[in-house]
């Protein structure tokens, strides 16, 4: 079981040098907390709720090294409530269970609440977080959750309702650089006591390339410290050291989480709106952070027919083909076969007509009556099915000078209902012209019959 002193544990250890320069770091009062404005100022609610005692479950919902962790232990700093912390990754059920009897036990004897912090709640299954909720709701514990995953997907239902979210941003490069000066000053936890000189130049380019999480940026600064040659006894971080040392920016991304979904609807909504700038960015953004290329092309078939239709019925040509090639050749080749479908999708004239034909037949398909197949439609192969009538008064559109005939190919509950409605747009409008004019000449073949 991982207990209160969980954090009293990380600050001893926080003290020795041995200890990662991120966790010696970790702010001690609000005055030293970077970040989180919104959320932390003086006078804000969370705040104000955390330096009074009054707490209730919350959800600390953010990227990796924004902060939630380092929350987390101001709360246990402040609070007269029993506080109790473990991680999802290194605990189970039991644990659980064993963690609630204790808040029971702790409300009903000493009459004293249960704060209880679970670092990477996401990790837990929703079995394990159903065993939360009958102490949350008798109120014998307040939960802080922690958390890197979209809530409204990873947390249960229940448990969410009673809880508060709230949205921690990526640390802005000002909010990172300032941590790191802070850790280059401080000669108690940091690297002020050590002959080091690092480039304000350094410092921004190590705020650019943790790219919001100061956890990455204190990280690679002990690492530069440590590795950086000597001039004069004094260790130099300069831009062209760090760019030596930085081989290649470590991405936030990840391929089953929420920001894989963000991305590829960054992707989705840039070439929806024709902005082929922002779509080859998008997938680039995919492509270094690791995505499957092979998972981006079928994302581009589908927005072909999706979003650009018969507007342009050469985009879903284009869109197979860069599947075909990027399944072909594979990466790093495959990317420009990606990039060369997105351009020409964000550029192509935009239609979803054939997508929402689609719907509407569904929708039609599950709420009306089934009715079967008219009988002049049907194949007769059999002399059975011919005497049932199967293919009598059917009309061969060849046959007819203009190849369209008066007969009817929907069935009685859905007759005359129109689902593909083309636009203006591109080469649909000169299938709308196309559907006008058979639709006249249907229309004359119905009163000539």
């Amino acid at each position: 079981m991982i207990r209160h002193d969980l954090f009293d544990e990380h600050r001893a250890a926080a003290d020795p040098a041995s200890a990662p320069l991120a966790e010696r770091m970790r702010p001690r009062s609000f005055d030293e907390y970077v970040g989180q404005r919104d959320l932390l100022a003086p006078g804000q609610p969370l705040r104000e709720a955390i330096e009074r005692d009054l707490l209730q479950s919350v959800i600390l919902w953010g990227p990796p090294g924004t902060g939630k962790t380092s929350l987390a232990r101001l709360v246990a700093d402040s609070t007269r409530a029993h506080f109790i912390a473990f991680s999802a990754v290194l605990s189970g059920i039991k644990d659980i269970r064993e963690v609630m009897a204790e808040a029971e036990r702790a409300r009903r004897t000493r009459g004293r609440r249960t704060i209880l912090f679970v670092d990477e709640i996401h990790r837990f299954n929703k079995a394990q977080q159903d065993a939360f909720l009958p102490r949350v709701e008798s109120g014998d514990i307040v939960l802080i959750g922690a958390t890197t995953e979209n809530p409204s997907f990873e947390v249960n239902a229940p448990l969410l309702s009673r809880s508060q979210v709230f949205v921690l941003q990526p640390l802005s490069e000002e909010d990172t650089a300032a941590i790191l000066r802070r850790a280059l000053s401080d000669a108690e936890r940091g690297l002020g006591g050590l002959a080091i000189g690092v480039t304000d130049e350094a410092i921004r380019a190590i705020a650019r390339y943790a790219n919001g999480d100061a956890r990455v940026a204190l990280n690679l600064l002990e690492f530069a410290a440590a590795s950086a040659p000597s001039q004069g006894g004094i260790a130099r971080v300069d831009e062209a050291f760090l760019r030596r040392t930085i081989e290649r920016r470590a991405l936030l991304y990840d391929k089953s989480g929420d920001e894989h979904y963000n991305l590829i609807s960054a992707l989705h909504k840039s070439m929806r709106n024709s902005d082929p700038d922002a779509a080859v960015y998008w997938l680039a953004r995919m492509i270094e952070g690791g995505a499957d290329p092979l998972y981006i092309a079928r994302r581009l078939v589908r927005f072909a027919s999706e979003d650009v239709g018969n507007a342009d019925p050469q985009a879903l040509s284009v869109a197979v083909a860069a599947k075909d090639a990027c399944h072909f050749i594979g990466l790093p080749e495959g990317s420009t076969a990606l990039t060369q479908a997105a351009v020409y999708l964000s550029t192509a004239p935009k239609s979803n007509a054939v997508y929402q034909a689609y719907l509407r037949a569904a929708a039609d398909a599950h709420t009306d009556r089934a009715d079967p197949v008219p009988l002049h439609l049907r194949n007769a192969p059999t002399r059975l099915m011919k005497a049932l009538g199967y293919g009598k008064g059917y009309q061969y559109a060849h046959d007819d000078p203009d190849a369209v005939t008066g007969m009817d190919c929907l069935p009685p509950a859905v007759a005359g209902r129109k689902y593909y409605t083309p636009t203006e747009r591109g080469f649909e409008k000169e299938i709308k012209r196309r559907l006008d004019g058979w639709a006249a000449i249907r229309k004359r073949r119905q009163k000539q019959g």
